[in-house]
């Protein structure tokens, strides 16, 4: 296998260098993706019976935000549970932006990686195809051998280009897919804590003194 990658030319130090920032990407994102941590079972309504009950307070919000990006996301809301409904779903609509960058946190890299990896194979392509004719014109076409160490070397980086692309390619869907599934469901956990907060408030009947007889 080394040999094979050797065989390549200098062409294939940036296609292994992909592939390693591309595959630390996947086991990163893997872990942080998980659905149990970024929307913890039954968060959603636990928070809401909180807010419900009015048991909440800044060390408790500050605790929620820390927890998972839904936690942070919920917080949001409850720091101005007191506020106008619309103010509330302003700042929701604003902290949903900066947990929306965070989840989607090197998909850009590795999109970029499944871009630019065709173009590498292809750069490796050339230069083999360049190295060929260059020995060809050295020695003529009576050595097949130079000839054959051109063209494989085209091959190898062809090959090896796509080899990086196509699982970038595939994981980057497949991440922005699952990441798009965990938008909707936080905005549905966002939206039904906001209408529990703009209910309005129960008031106290107040107690009507009874007369001694």
């Amino acid at each position: 296998m080394l040999e094979i990658l050797l065989a390549g030319g200098w062409a294939m130090t940036p296609i292994l260098i992909c592939s390693l920032v591309a595959l630390a990407i996947v086991l990163e994102r893997f872990w942080t993706l998980r659905r149990a941590s970024v929307l913890p079972p039954g968060l959603g309504e636990e928070v809401r019976e909180w807010a419900r009950s009015g048991q909440l307070d800044n060390e408790h919000v500050q605790a929620l935000a820390e927890g998972s990006p839904l936690g942070e996301l919920l917080a949001g809301a409850l720091s101005v549970r007191d506020r106008p409904r619309e103010l509330i779903k302003e700042r929701i609509e604003d902290t949903g932006r900066h947990v929306v960058h965070r989840l989607e946190r090197f998909l850009s890299t590795l999109g970029t990686i499944a871009l630019i990896g065709p173009l590498l194979g292809l750069l490796g392509t050339v230069i083999g195809l360049i190295r060929m004719f260059m020995d060809v014109m050295g020695g003529g076409v009576g050595d097949p051998a130079k000839m054959a160490g051109g063209i494989g070397e085209a091959l190898i980086c062809t090959a090896s280009g796509l080899v990086v692309a196509i699982p970038a390619y595939v994981l980057h869907r497949y991440f922005r897919s699952r990441v798009g599934g965990y938008i909707v469901d936080m905005e549905k956990q966002a939206t039904a804590l906001l209408d529990d907060l703009s209910l309005p408030k129960p008031r106290r009947r107040a107690a009507v003194a009874t007369p001694a007889e």
